[in-house]
């Protein structure tokens, strides 16, 4: 959903491009990798208490101000007529790094999360949901988000993390899943309990993110057949 608004998105930042000169748009690129660590760290670390609401807040902060910086460097390459392979290939790179560096500091909160194991295992389907979309890229399917992009799920995310926030501050509990069925842990990656974190978190566990349809991949084979 939030990815169709990404002509949006270019057209409100271009006085802000122009602004930017000859700046180098990878400076932007590293710039917002800085920032997203630091944001892993605080999420990380935070506990259920009020100081790591604010630890938190301050996260979700700093992932929206990478996520802009982010923006800019594709945005300012092209007003610069820069853009190539590599700004190409190093933001996307950074993308997952970013992507992978959210979900394991998840994981590691042991405030939220039973097993940092699901922090990694979420990284990892990430990170297949990815390397299905640049395989789909190549063979012709092109960049398929079945409704569910990159933005859409740092969204839900983010809305996930804020709910956290609000569990630290406040003292709220999250919803025991184990008594829906004794699998349903399985969907949080081994967590018994729904709570800001792992819902933060569960978006990246289907890497859906770039699957192809099966209807898409049929059609494909099929053309591949004619040949």
């Amino acid at each position: 959903m939030f990815e169709k608004m990404r002509d949006t998105w270019t057209k409100m930042v271009q006085p802000l491009v122009v602004r930017m000169g000859d700046l180098d748009p990878s400076v932007l690129t590293w710039t917002s990798l800085a920032i997203s660590i630091v944001s892993f760290y605080l999420i990380a670390i935070a506990e259920l208490d009020k100081e790591g609401a604010m630890m938190i807040t301050g996260a979700v902060a700093l992932v929206l101000i990478a996520g802009i910086f982010d923006a800019l460097d594709g945005a300012l390459a092209r007003h610069q007529g820069t853009a190539g392979p590599y700004g190409d290939f190093l933001d996307h790179t950074i993308d997952r790094v970013v992507d992978v560096g959210l979900v394991v500091a998840i994981g590691y909160n042991s405030a939220y999360v039973v097993d940092p194991l699901a922090g990694w295992a979420a990284a990892l389907l990430t990170l297949l949901g990815s390397y299905m979309g640049t395989q789909a890229q190549s063979v012709g399917l092109g960049r398929i988000y079945g409704g569910f992009s990159r933005a859409d799920r740092l969204v839900v995310t983010l809305a996930g993390l804020l709910w956290a926030a609000w569990q630290a501050g406040s003292g709220g509990t999250g919803f025991d899943i184990s008594s829906i069925h004794e699998y349903a842990h399985w969907a949080l990656l081994g967590n018994a309990e729904l709570n800001g974190m792992t819902s933060g978190s569960w978006p990246y566990h289907s890497g859906a993110e770039y699957t192809p349809s099966w209807l898409d991949s049929w059609k494909l084979r099929k053309g591949l057949l004619a040949e």
